[in-house]
């Protein structure tokens, strides 16, 4: 088996795979863990991440008889700027270019194949943020890395920017040995994170982070956070930026990674101007459409107001009158935050029109900042 393991090695790097480590597929410890962070609310709105918990725990649950747990990892870091316009957004590195999960699927069936061919009578499923499993366990196991106080897997060669699977399966083979911590005493993450994330190393109260607010709470963003969140509309990587070990990662050469126009430096006052059509067109096959547009014009209203800049109200005042509740309330809080006359008349007029309540309330609110 040592040499079949080594064959799938090669084969993973093949196919742009970095990182490779197996893990025995035993009952994980952080199942535990996983319910009291449920139980606090720190998963905000994913509610999907309150299902199958024991299934969580034991991956012969979703694979029966499953044996061992291949963990891959593909670096995908993007080259990103120092300095931003006042109407310029920031985009997470991992979603600027094509949808992860399609690329990372594809080759995860390429491997499974080759399993396949070398052990016919092999089963198993490939998994990429899929599959109700607590991979980062799992890629601790694997000797993967460690999962650090800002709670991402952290690996000594190559720091944190990279996408995790697994090939959960019956076939049997050498595990790796587990990572160790190798944060010290270091809290830069913790000390950088401008919405407090982080009630205590190793623990993320994603209510609380930007990546969570910009992309998978689907409601109104807190008005204490707003602020907070400066110029980002899709994600944010600040706790990995300033993390001392990534000054060893590398940039990814995967092609279809790379960023996209615009999406190093989003143009807020166009995007802010999206409407169904362009948005499909230009977040097709990307990962960002996973708030979809109504989600997205909400974080680039916020980044807006944010700005400071009063070339942004022309198109925030156009926004007060989108057929999206959720855009109409964040752009009236933008408006809210850069006063002016024209500002302040476009409120006035909105409030006189507008029917939903939780619009209303945020007029009135910005109203009031004037």
């Amino acid at each position: 088996m040592k040499e079949l393991k080594s064959q799938l090695k090669r084969r993973a790097e093949e196919l742009g795979f970095s990182l490779f480590g197996v893990t025995p597929a035993d009952p994980l410890d952080s199942a535990a863990f996983y319910a009291r962070w449920i139980a606090m609310g720190y998963a905000g709105e994913m509610d999907y991440l309150k299902r199958n918990i024991e299934k969580r725990e034991d991956v012969t649950k979703i694979v029966p008889g499953a044996q061992s747990v291949i963990c891959l990892g593909m670096e995908y870091l993007q080259p990103s700027h120092e300095n931003y316009s006042p109407t310029e957004g920031r985009f997470a590195s991992y979603a600027r270019g094509d949808d992860y999960h399609e690329v990372i699927k594809k080759r995860l069936f390429e491997l499974w194949e080759f399993i396949k061919s070398e052990k016919k009578d092999v089963s198993g499923r490939v998994y990429v943020d899929t599959a109700p499993v607590i991979e980062r366990e799992l890629a601790q196991r694997a000797g993967i890395g460690w999962t650090g106080k800002n709670t991402c897997i952290i690996n000594k060669n190559c720091g944190s920017f990279f996408f995790l699977s697994e090939i959960v399966s019956t076939l049997k083979l050498p595990p790796d040995e587990p990572a160790t911590d190798h944060c010290g005493t270091c809290t830069k993450c913790i000390d950088a994170c401008p919405t407090d994330a982080f009630p205590e190393p190793y623990v993320m109260n994603a209510s609380r982070c930007i990546s969570y607010l910009t992309i998978e709470h689907k409601s109104s963003i807190p008005k204490q956070l707003r602020s907070k969140i400066g110029n980002w509309v899709y994600g944010c990587d600040i706790c990995q930026d300033v993390c001392p070990w990534n000054k060893r990662a590398s940039f990814s050469n995967e092609p279809a990674y790379k960023s996209r126009k615009d999406f190093d430096k989003p143009p807020l006052i166009e995007w802010m101007q999206l409407n169904k059509e362009e948005f499909k067109k230009k977040f097709r096959k990307s990962p960002a459409k996973r708030p979809k547009r109504r989600g997205l014009l909400r974080n680039v209203a916020v980044a807006l107001g944010n700005s400071g800049s009063q070339s942004s109200v022309p198109s925030l005042i156009v926004a007060l009158t989108d057929e999206e509740p959720l855009i109409r309330s964040h752009a009236a809080w933008s408006l809210g935050q850069l006063k002016g006359d024209s500002a302040y008349e476009a409120l006035l007029n909105r409030k006189d029109k507008e029917k939903d309540f939780s619009v209303l309330e945020e007029i009135h609110s910005a109203l009031k900042d004037f």
